[in-house]
């Protein structure tokens, strides 16, 4: 059975002490929920990290980190090592968000470095493909998914493929509250699926979990979890706020009971 994981990406958000009161709510929402069949990650600013992990100790959500650099150490001012995320208590990172690409530069090949840093310190690697609104209008979205794929994970090997997970994210549907509908969603991580058969095999693609990433919120997820192909989700802002974040959670836990 697939893992089904539901993370949540607090992007620039919170500072230690709003970190470590979400973190807190979180845990109290959750508590006696009665959670199963599924992984709860939380994603916080790399100031908070340590803070949010102590936090954590003793509870069954894990924590990741939202990006790293490829390097284990060296002169590069600004930058984040997967050593040191590893050290601060991450046990997940998202490589390739949809913002880094638009942002900061990050490309396949950089997204392709990141993997092999994260996966070298047993990191689990939440890689982030997708499409933007004029690709998707001009149909490329196939052709997008293809060449993300096939750069991002160039050279990895199989067992590599069995540590990491997909997280498709429409571009488009990102902090703008359009949501792919969940037919939508189906189709692309169907896609996505067919597409690591091809690079692979059959066995690693039906393995492999891929999330839905796009505003992602508790009115929407069920209907998403229900599609045969949607493992998850890589939830924005709605994870800002615990007792929203808690009810994905929960909701999603329904559907795989």
């Amino acid at each position: 059975m697939r893992r089904i994981i539901i993370a949540g990406n607090w992007k620039m958000y919170k500072t230690i002490n709003e970190s470590i009161e979400l973190a807190n709510g979180l845990k109290r929402e959750l508590l006696d929920a009665g959670i199963c069949n599924l992984e709860v990650v939380v994603c916080p600013v790399f100031t908070a990290l340590s803070e949010v992990s102590e936090v954590l100790i003793d509870t069954e959500i894990k924590l990741g980190a939202q990006d790293l650099y490829w390097a284990e150490e060296g002169p590069f001012t600004g930058e984040v090592s997967a050593k040191m995320i590893k050290d601060a208590g991450c046990q997940f990172v998202i490589i390739g968000h949809s913002e880094r690409r638009a942002y900061f530069g990050e490309t396949n090949e950089t997204v392709n470095k990141k993997i092999k840093a994260a996966l070298k310190h047993e990191l689990t690697p939440i890689v982030c493909v997708g499409e933007t609104l004029a690709q998707r209008e001009a149909d490329k979205t196939f052709a997008v998914l293809d060449e993300q794929l096939e750069n991002s994970l160039k050279d990895l090997a199989l067992e590599d493929l069995e540590r990491l997970i997909l997280a498709y994210e429409p571009v488009w549907a990102i902090g703008t509250g359009k949501t792919a509908t969940p037919i939508q969603a189906q189709e692309a991580q169907k896609y996505i699926r067919n597409r690591i058969e091809k690079l692979y095999n059959k066995e690693i693609a039906e393995g492999l979990t891929i999330q839905y990433g796009g505003s992602v919120k508790p009115d929407n997820i069920a209907e998403l979890i229900k599609q045969p192909d949607v493992d998850g989700a890589l939830v924005g802002g709605a994870s800002l706020e615990a007792g929203v974040f808690a009810e994905i959670v929960k909701k999603s836990s329904e559907v795989l009971k």
